[in-house]
């Protein structure tokens, strides 16, 4: 009986530093899904897309918290950013300097950066990055990544949306040949976060097949 007590009492340190973890894990969660962003951010989408109107521009920051929350689940390891418009209104974020501090240190404990990262090698063939983005975002919306019914939101987006310098996904590779083939992607193209993102400027051109859909 003794060994037992003191069996226990010595697991009660992990027990303690688990349970901290948890709650901290899920005030950082919390802390993601009621992060209220800057009106601004929408009216540089409407400057950037004025073809997205008022649910356009809600469906792309929804987007955006999105990848946030992919981004606490990956922690430290590289993530992909499979969108162009939700990267664009990301770096917009980041100029909110104090503001977007704040919510990094609250949300991740750090600063999570924006930095330059390679695009998906071909159509055909991707980056870590891009697939780990992809095996989280599928994890998170319950599709299957090896045979997806349909594609994860930061995947679909930009061709969704008609995002015309987006980053295109099609499950259906031979019918969408311009698209970027999702069905490699778990065997990707983006910029990603250090938890990368695009080198490239919101106003430099990406894929032009957004318009065939998908």
């Amino acid at each position: 009986m003794a060994g037992l007590f003191f069996a226990c009492l010595a697991a009660l340190p992990l027990l303690l530093v688990l349970r901290w973890r948890q709650r901290r894990k899920q005030r950082r969660e919390r802390h993601i899904r009621e992060l209220v962003f800057p009106d601004k951010l929408s009216h540089r989408l409407a400057e950037r897309y004025p073809h997205l109107g008022q649910q356009g521009q809600l469906l792309v920051l929804e987007g955006l918290r999105n990848y946030f929350q992919l981004s606490l689940t990956a922690g430290r390891q590289p993530l992909a950013m499979p969108s162009q418009a939700v990267d664009c209104v990301w770096h917009e974020f980041i100029l909110f300097t104090r503001q977007y501090q704040k919510f990094c240190r609250r949300a991740f404990g750090r600063f999570l950066h924006h930095t330059p990262a390679e695009a998906m090698q071909s159509q055909t063939s991707a980056q870590e990055g891009i697939r780990r983005c992809w095996r989280l975002a599928c994890k998170a919306e319950g599709i299957d990544p090896k045979r997806p019914s349909r594609l994860p939101l930061l995947f679909a987006l930009d061709s969704e949306l008609q995002i015309a310098d987006g980053f295109c996904y099609s499950l259906d590779c031979l019918r969408h040949p311009g698209s970027y083939c999702a069905s490699h992607i778990a065997c990707g193209t983006g910029c990603s976060s250090d938890s990368g993102s695009s080198d490239r400027d919101c106003s430099d051109s990406g894929c032009s097949s957004c318009s065939s859909g998908d």
